[in-house]
């Protein structure tokens, strides 16, 4: 691990990111710190038996209010958007398992990640009689690699969108999570009884069609 990062302190890659972190402002850094920090925060996180309402009278139905439905949608997507980014993850992983194309062109990518980083163990390496400083190599293979695994992986990325695009929305329409609230994205709905507006907390209404 020592040599590992020995090694990318000495492609001046660590340098670069340093370069590139201080042209952002600080308050753009501190604003996508916080974001992120709020966006992935692990509470966030729902468990199996809120995610699919195991052991409610119905977790699942559809809902034919226009109004509802649309609640249903943003509250679905505000309080479980965690779940289906693990969701995406989990299938963009499967999916790469099982593509054989992939998989063999991510091992040669190693291969040769392994092969530059050994030739310019002494500071630069010889390409068709050319010196090639180790940083020069670093960045040039750090190019090649970006637009290799978008030209490799961009069936499976497309797959993965489409497949987990499609899970979303079913969960997302059929979920009856308005008893599930963590306090952010309280739910407005219209009471059945003498037209009163009601304010559902903590709470699933039963909407009879």
């Amino acid at each position: 691990l020592n040599s590992a990062k020995e090694k990318w302190d000495s492609s001046g890659a660590s340098e670069a990111m340093s370069r590139v972190t201080a042209s952002i402002p600080q308050g753009t850094q501190d604003y996508l710190s916080s974001t992120s920090q709020q966006l992935l925060n692990r509470q966030k996180l729902r468990s199996v038996t809120i995610l699919f309402g195991i052991g409610e009278e119905r977790p699942f139905y559809i809902e034919k209010a226009p109004s509802l439905l649309m609640a249903r949608l943003k509250h679905n997507f505000q309080f479980f958007f965690l779940n289906y980014i693990v969701l995406t993850g989990l299938l963009f992983c499967l999916t790469m398992l099982t593509s054989p194309m992939a998989l063999i062109g991510i091992g040669c990518l190693a291969a040769l990640w392994m092969y530059v980083v050994r030739q310019t163990q002494s500071g630069s390496m010889v390409v068709y009689g050319v010196v090639v400083s180790q940083k020069n190599a670093t960045l040039g293979l750090s190019i090649f690699s970006a637009m290799f695994l978008i030209w490799l992986l961009s069936n499976v990325f497309w797959w993965t969108l489409f497949s987990s695009g499609f899970l979303v929305s079913i969960h997302a329409v059929l979920r009856d999570a308005s008893m599930h609230q963590d306090g952010e994205d309280q739910m407005d709905m219209v009471g059945e009884f003498s037209g009163e507006q009601t304010s559902f907390l903590g709470q699933s209404q039963n909407h009879n069609v």
